[in-house]
C-alpha cells in the first residue's frame, strides 16, 4: 500500500509517552487479544464490556519511555487516518449530502483511559462513541501479523478503517439506533444486532479501501491481505482457536466468512446503501 502518498492527519494523539502497562493490582496485564476477545465470546459480550476488569488499584512501577512521534508506524497510522478523512468527506458530500466530523485516534501504549473506562491492550483497538475516539495500541499490529497470521500494510489499515467506520455509524445516528433496539432484546437478540452493526463497519472499512483503489494508492495483493485479516478474527475462528467449537449464538462480529464478504461488498460497490446489513433476515449473513 502506497501510504507515503496519502495526506498525513492532524487528528492523531500520541499517547504512548506515559510509559509502559502498569503492574494493576489483581489486573490482566498484558496477555494474549485472542484470550481476551474468546473470553468475550465465551460470554456472549462485546469485548469493550470487559474494560472494568481491568480497572481497580493504583498503577505501581510505571516507567517512562520516550517516543518518536515520527517513526514509520505513527506516520503510517497518521497516513491512513488521513485517508479516511478525505474519502469520508467526499462520500458524505456525494452520497449523503452532509460534511463529515472526523474522529480523533489515540495511540497508547498498554493501557489507555478513554470515555468508556480503562482499557488494556487486550480488547484491541476499539471505538469509543462517548468521546467519538479510536483507541489503537500499535502492538496489536504484531497480533495480527504474528498470532493472527495477517500480515501487511493494508491489513493493518483495514483495522484501522474498520473502527473508524464506527465513527460513521455513530454521526450518522445508526449506533443510537442498534442500542435503542437492543433494549427491548434479550442477550440472543442483542449479539444478533452487534454482529449487524460489525460486519456494517467492515463494509465501510471496504468503501474507504475502494476510493485509495481508485486513487492508485493500492498495491497487488493488498486486497488480499485485507481479507485475510477479516477471516482471522471472525467469531467462529476465534471460537474454535479459543475453544475447539463455536457457539453462534454468542457471536458478537460475524463469521469469518461474513466478515469477508462484507468487506469485500464495500471495496467492490464504494457505496454506503450497500452497506445496509439490518434489512431484511438474510442480509447479514449472505
Amino acid at each position: 500500500m502506497r501510504w507515503d502518498q496519502m495526506r498525513e492527519s492532524s487528528n492523531v494523539e500520541d499517547r504512548r509517552g506515559g510509559g509502559g502497562l502498569p503492574l494493576i493490582g489483581g489486573g490482566l496485564g498484558i496477555v494474549g487479544t485472542l484470550a481476551v476477545i474468546g473470553i468475550s465470546l465465551l460470554l456472549g459480550v462485546n469485548p469493550l464490556d470487559l474494560l472494568s476488569m481491568s480497572g481497580g488499584g493504583q498503577p505501581v512501577g510505571q516507567q517512562q519511555t520516550p517516543t518518536d512521534p515520527n517513526d514509520p508506524a505513527m506516520r503510517f497510522v497518521r497516513s491512513v487516518v488521513g485517508d479516511t478523512e478525505d474519502t469520508w468527506q467526499k462520500v458524505f458530500a456525494e452520497q449523503l449530502n452532509a460534511q463529515y466530523q472526523p474522529p480523533r485516534l489515540v495511540v497508547f501504549r498498554g493501557q489507555v483511559e478513554s470515555a468508556c473506562g480503562r482499557a488494556t491492550s487486550a480488547v484491541g483497538p476499539f471505538y469509543c462513541p462517548a468521546d467519538r475516539q479510536v483507541y489503537l495500541d500499535l502492538a496489536f499490529f504484531d497480533e495480527l501479523s504474528g498470532r493472527f497470521k495477517a500480515p501487511g500494510d493494508f491489513a493493518n489499515a483495514y483495522v484501522i478503517a474498520h473502527e473508524i467506520g464506527h465513527h460513521v455509524q455513530t454521526i450518522t445516528g445508526i449506533s443510537q439506533q442498534v442500542q435503542q433496539a437492543g433494549q427491548a432484546q434479550g442477550k440472543a437478540g442483542r449479539n444478533a444486532l452487534s454482529v449487524r452493526q460489525e460486519l456494517q463497519a467492515d463494509c465501510l472499512a471496504g468503501v474507504w479501501g475502494h476510493y485509495a483503489a481508485q486513487r492508485k494508492l493500492l498495491d497487488p495483493g493488498d486486497a488480499e491481505e485485507a481479507f485475510a485479516a477479516a477471516q482471522a478474527i471472525g467469531d467462529d475462528t476465534l471460537q474454535k482457536q479459543a475453544q475447539g467449537y463455536a457457539v453462534p449464538d454468542s457471536f458478537t462480529h460475524g463469521t469469518s466468512a461474513q466478515r469477508l464478504q462484507w468487506f469485500r461488498t464495500g471495496l467492490q460497490t464504494g457505496q454506503i446503501r450497500s452497506c445496509d446489513t439490518f434489512s431484511g433476515r438474510e442480509s447479514a449473513t449472505r
